[in-house]
């Protein structure tokens, strides 16, 4: 297969082209062959076998709902997977080793959770048989897969979950569907779940306690994350599978889980992790695959890299050993120079306030925003944050003190509305005007101005929300977890656009977050709440990276370096000699 050709049939409009545009102008259908023809479900299908790769089709068609790609020459073996003709296909998958923790990363839409599907059970392949149904006896389809990858380490892993000598766990990346699937109280679905008798260990260690009776259906977003990997583990296994386990989690709960998960791996265990937060990902894996091609149309995955090694050739962008470039550019972390902080360059003031909501007291201290600056805001979940900034926007008003902010806002809140059935290009109006290069282009909103609101991903409704945001007629932009269901290269991308946007306009961004990533990249400084969950909650002043870093991870008692070839922050093995020594000289973030 040198050639693949993907509908996207939620952007094909057959009658809005003016009845199959496609078949009309494609050169070979002139000739008198079928490349390209009405489907069954009058869509259009293109044959790849007579298929040249001409481009016609492709940039003519006015809802941008047909991919022609050319594989890379080296790539010789048949998908493995492929969501019917015309559709997404998935080349190979990623090897689990015992002993090890396998991190895989990759943009959205490029096939990494229909990879681990099909490792963990859940998703029975087709091998590239898209005329046939997926084998629905067990037995059978895991000895396809063995012919499959005959001469390979995957060939002997599915021998081996064929005979039942491998049980697999699978963690999924959509928590939040749980409380539809599972029915009581936390402490009785747990228990159920507890094959290893590791109740209480797992219930201490992952801080779940406190929500032990409640009901399923009664638990917060951090929660439900918790919940399900405590679940997954209680079972027993020989291969654990983690889609996205620290979405949802604040900066603290993403280190204790990382290093839960790191420490499953043993010589009779392996484990497999799916993760978009660099330093999280960073410090659970030992291995990394690389899964790259083009969202939505294909995906291939990498031969395995060391952890660093891995991360390091993804932000490169360029596989020297598969001699394959699957981005243009390189992401380097640059240290970022201070704003200029003068009094005539404050956008907004803000006085010391509090507010009591509930059982929770919530203070900060009086602080201010500059123009062309990027606030960093982070803290444990239940700490007050979103009230804060709610508080800025006028959404809450303070038991006492003023916000003070006397200028024109636009908030992103955390937590968005799907339901809508309104057009995305409604929404985006003034984006589209008025920021097409700045702020759509960037985003990759255009192939999404045709869909509606509750037709998108999660990752696509955070881009739409943002670029909202962004496009309003304001001097101060208040984002509540930008970075949430976007991948790694989504993110950068994102703070790239945000520090363009902050540094071109007279503006002010505040961005509460908790990829450490994400804000290290973005941040010119940075505002830390500090206190006790669900309790009480304090923001100080405003402090410089450096001094913000610090007072973040002395708390949980970790400290970064930065990688010396692209100048990412990454963790410090505990105990290490580059730890003990940033340690004992308080430099826990290092610049």
């Amino acid at each position: 297969m040198a050639r693949i050709a993907v509908l996207h049939k939620d952007k094909c409009n057959p009658t809005g082209c003016g009845d199959h545009l496609c078949i009309k102008l494609c050169p070979i259908n002139r000739t008198g062959a079928d490349c390209i023809t009405k489907g069954s479900d009058k869509k259009p299908f293109i044959d790849e076998s007579l298929c040249t790769g001409c481009g016609i089709c492709v940039n003519r068609c006015p809802f941008g709902a047909i991919s022609v790609i050319n594989l890379p020459e080296e790539l010789k073996e048949e998908p493995i997977h492929r969501y019917g003709k015309n559709g997404f296909a998935l080349f190979s998958l990623p090897s689990p080793v015992f002993g090890k923790v396998t991190g895989i990363i990759g943009k959205n839409g490029i096939g990494k959770s229909t990879a681990i599907k099909i490792l963990a059970g859940v998703l029975r392949p087709n091998l590239n048989n898209t005329d046939m149904p997926a084998e629905k006896d067990q037995k059978k389809s895991y000895d396809k897969l063995v012919e499959f990858f005959k001469g390979t380490e995957k060939q002997v892993f599915f021998e081996q979950v064929r005979d039942n000598k491998i049980r697999t766990m699978y963690k999924p990346q959509n928590v939040d569907l749980i409380p539809k699937n599972a029915k009581g109280k936390v402490r009785d679905l747990l228990k159920r779940a507890d094959e290893k008798d590791v109740f209480d260990e797992v219930i201490q260690t992952l801080g779940l306690g406190n929500v032990l009776d409640n009901d399923i259906t009664n638990v917060s977003g951090g929660e439900l994350q918790r919940i399900a990997i405590a679940a997954t583990v209680m079972r027993k296994a020989e291969l654990y599978i983690f889609d996205e386990p620290t979405s949802y989690l604040d900066i603290k709960q993403r280190f204790i889980v990382s290093r839960f998960i790191r420490d499953l791996a043993d010589e009779n265990t392996a484990v497999m992790v799916i993760e978009h937060d660099l330093v999280a990902l960073d410090y659970m894996a030992d291995i990394i695959n690389i899964m790259y091609g083009k969202p939505g149309v294909f995906g291939i995955v990498s031969q395995p890299k060391s952890a660093r090694t891995g991360i390091n050739i993804y932000l490169d962008g360029y596989m020297k050993e598969e001699n394959v470039r699957f981005r243009d550019h390189m992401i380097r972390f640059d240290i970022r120079p201070p704003v200029e902080e003068t009094r005539s360059n404050i956008l907004t003031e803000w006085q010391r306030m509090s507010k009591k909501l509930g059982g929770f007291n919530l203070s900060a201290d009086k602080g201010n925003l500059f123009k062309n600056e990027i606030l960093g805001v982070i803290g444990e979940n239940g700490i007050g944050k979103t009230s804060f900034v709610k508080m800025l926007a006028g959404m809450l008003k303070p038991d006492s003190g003023e916000p003070g902010v006397q200028t024109s806002l636009s908030y992103k809140p955390q937590y968005l509305d799907a339901d809508s059935d309104d057009l995305v290009c409604n929404v985006l109006k003034e984006a589209v005007q008025n920021n097409s290069n700045d702020i759509v282009g960037p985003l990759e909103l255009k192939p999404l101005l045709l869909k509606r609101l509750n037709e998108l991903s999660g990752g696509e409704l955070q881009r739409v929300a943002i670029a909202e945001a962004l496009a309003r007629d304001a001097k101060l932009i208040l984002l509540d977890e930008p970075s949430a269901y976007l991948d790694v290269e989504q993110r950068l991308v994102l703070s790239k656009v945000l520090s363009n946007f902050a540094s071109t306009r007279d503006v002010g961004v505040m961005v509460v977050d908790h990829d450490l990533v994400f804000l290290d990249y973005l941040s010119h400084r940075l505002l830390v709440f500090e206190g006790e969950p669900a309790v009480k909650g304090h923001a100080g002043e405003p402090l410089s990276m450096e001094q913000g870093m610090n007072a973040l991870l002395k708390e949980v008692n970790i400290t970064l370096r930065r990688e010396a070839l692209s100048g990412r922050p990454r963790i410090n093995k505990s105990g290490s000699q580059k730890d003990k020594e940033q340690k004992s000289s308080g430099k826990y973030y290092y610049t």
